[in-house]
């Protein structure tokens, strides 16, 4: 068909190579388009209650009662979602796990007869000295 090719020219996303996050100014745009939608949602809103106010259609108190609660839940719910950070990625969440399980601390564990256990059992001086542990007696075996 003329000068025009088969196959159009698509646009492709490029092939994501790593698993960094999304830039800064990435999030930050994506955070401004979620407010400000949810901010016309809310002049939408408002629009709608000076409508129905003047066209009073039945149930005219609920349907003013629904838009004032969008009028005064959304702006709150836009902050949230607007300082929320994106969602972690399946990698980032595994990442997070592997080095948790590194940071934990192995304990080591040892058999019964492997402890020695130090029993204390001394009355207080009348001197005042501070009480020293006796040298183990050399017939006693560790339990």
């Amino acid at each position: 068909m003329g000068g025009r090719s088969e196959n159009p020219v698509v646009k492709k996303q490029p092939i994501l190579i790593t698993d960094a996050a999304r830039s800064q100014d990435e999030q930050f745009r994506s955070r401004q388009l979620r407010y400000v939608s949810m901010m016309g949602l809310r002049a939408a809103c408002l629009i709608a209650g000076a409508i129905l106010i003047s066209v009073r259609p039945p149930l005219l108190g609920l349907w003013l009662a629904l838009c004032a609660a969008g009028m005064v839940l959304l702006p709150w719910a836009a902050v949230l979602i607007a300082n929320d950070r994106p969602a972690r990625s399946k990698a980032e969440r595994a990442a997070a796990a592997a080095e948790q399980e590194r940071a934990r601390p192995v304990l080591t564990q040892h058999s019964a007869e492997q402890v020695e256990y130090l029993t204390i059992d001394v009355e207080p001086t009348d001197d005042g000295e501070r009480w020293a542990p006796a040298e183990p007696e050399p017939d006693r075996k560790p339990r």
